[in-house]
């Protein structure tokens, strides 16, 4: 491969990247990452209702 492949490779490589990471920490999305975090912290008896 020529140095002008590996640049181009390299640099979709960099922008699929960066996409994956700006959709994962959307702002839309923080609610429903955080959610399994809160819900491992609560007490199985509180959910329960006993």
């Amino acid at each position: 491969m020529s140095p002008t492949e590996y640049l181009l490779y390299g640099s979709i490589l960099v922008i699929a990247f960066a996409m994956i990471i700006a959709y994962y920490f959307n702002r839309k999305r923080k609610e429903k990452i955080e959610e399994p975090k809160y819900r491992m912290l609560q007490d199985d008896d509180e959910e329960k209702g006993s």
